[in-house]
């Protein structure tokens, strides 16, 4: 079995190898070893990226809007995904964000992982009848099993999800109230027994 160490560095060298600055390619690099390590298909993904690339174009997105529709060609997952966590705080305010067509999409979970975690909320990414959840760069959840993931998708929607409780105020209210004979009041003795209560100064 591959170490994640070995993915991180042949997913690297191999993008330098397909044009990529070294910069870009620390950066697939990394992505793919969060997506093996959360059991996605990051090398096999990869790898059939590479070989659709060298035979097809792809457009770039430099600048993220609320609404992004490629020109001619599919966006090209790794630079959609460098960018957009590139400027993650000016996106975060867009709530939803669309794309029109993306190659290989599953690339550019990694980089929304990792948004997730720089503005502490759950991204949430939806194509075809596909569903990923970003939980804070600690995991991604997903209606994936062994379904084979599109090569191009349209219609892409993100979704940055708002903080909010999981749970009603009335059962945090119940715990909190019984968190409550816990709860000491301070007396003389208690005074008395505290760190420091008691010493005498001999100096």
């Amino acid at each position: 079995m591959k170490s994640l160490s070995e993915i991180d560095t042949i997913a690297k060298r191999s993008s330098k190898a397909m044009g990529f600055s070294w910069g870009v390619a620390e950066e697939i690099g990394k992505s793919i070893r969060l997506l093996e390590l959360f059991g996605l298909p990051g090398i096999k993904t990869l790898n059939q990226y590479y070989i659709l690339k060298a035979k097809e174009k792809f457009e770039n997105l430099d600048l993220i809007n609320e609404k992004n529709s490629s020109i001619k060609y599919p966006y090209c997952p790794i630079i959609l995904g460098i960018n957009f966590l590139d400027q993650i705080r000016n996106v975060e305010k867009f709530q939803k964000i669309t794309f029109n067509k993306i190659c290989f999409p599953l690339l550019i979970l990694p980089f929304l992982s990792k948004s997730s975690e720089i503005i502490g909320k759950k991204i949430k990414i939806k194509f075809d009848n596909f569903e990923f959840l970003l939980n804070f760069n600690i995991n991604i959840s997903s209606n994936f099993l062994e379904l084979k993931l599109p090569k191009i998708v349209e219609n892409i929607e993100i979704n940055i999800i708002e903080n909010k409780d999981n749970f009603l105020e009335k059962d945090w209210n119940n715990l909190y109230k019984l968190s409550e004979e816990t709860f000491v009041d301070e007396n003389d003795s208690l005074k008395k027994s505290a760190a420091g209560a008691g010493l005498t100064d001999n100096d």
